[in-house]
């Protein structure tokens, strides 16, 4: 499937006016910047790591996450999702445009966050590869609530499942002992955000880094063909 640069463009655009007309979606930037302050002024009495990733967790569940579901569902409630699919531009198109906007602002908000607070992760390189995949997931799972919803209220609650299990998720490491089932709640991608954050600075191998970068693509990948595969049937449908 072809896909035009500038059609794109013209979406992010688009996205971007109405986003910054948005002061409820425009103010979700302040979250993690708000949050990390308040982390960093809590000082060495929290495990630098899993505070940094109370940081991440829920931003990418307000940042990513939501304002994509309130994007997509803004152009259902107005009847202009179907236009776009009567214009040139692709399927492809309209997803990578309308997930642009959506992948910058938490990238540039993560980025000062991660500043604020002072986290220094033990290689860089698997960190912004994870920030990245864990952004493109959040993207396709905001897209997948998108879709399923009429109006931005629905946006908004139907992202309440996502917020619980992944934001929940790192959480469940405390309930293992009395509770070993939730030893599956380690494979989520937050989970696995939080040990990749964990790890430390000195004696650490490449296997210690590729496992949880590898879980967490293989959440993106799947969550990225599900979304793309339910937008083609949920226009078909309309």
């Amino acid at each position: 499937m072809s896909i035009s640069l500038k059609r794109a463009g013209a979406i992010f655009v688009k996205d971007y006016k109405e986003f910054s007309r948005n002061y409820g979606l425009s103010i979700s930037l302040m979250f993690p910047l708000i949050l990390a302050l308040l982390f960093r002024s809590a000082g060495p009495s929290l495990n630098g790591a899993f505070a940094f990733s109370l940081v991440l967790n829920p931003s990418f569940v307000i940042l990513t996450c939501l304002v994509q579901a309130c994007l997509i569902a803004e152009e259902k409630e107005r009847n202009t999702l179907r236009s776009l699919m009567l214009t040139p531009a692709t399927s492809m198109d309209v997803l990578i445009g309308k997930s642009c906007l959506v992948f910058v602002m938490p990238a540039a908000a993560l980025a000062a966050a991660t500043y604020l607070i002072g986290y220094e992760p033990a290689s860089i390189w698997a960190f912004v590869a994870a920030i990245i995949f864990s952004i493109i997931l959040y993207i396709a799972a905001g897209t997948i609530c998108g879709l399923f919803s009429k109006t931005l209220l629905d946006a908004s609650l139907s992202i309440l499942p996502v917020a619980f299990v992944f934001t929940m998720a790192p959480w469940g490491a405390f309930l293992v002992d009395d509770y070993p089932i939730l030893n599956v709640l380690d494979y989520a991608p937050s989970s696995q955000l939080v040990h990749l954050l964990g790890i430390p600075h000195i004696g650490f191998t490449a296997g210690d880094l590729l496992e949880p970068l590898l879980i967490i693509l293989a959440w993106t990948v799947v969550l990225t063909m599900v979304s793309v595969v339910l937008y083609q049937r949920r226009l078909k449908d309309e």
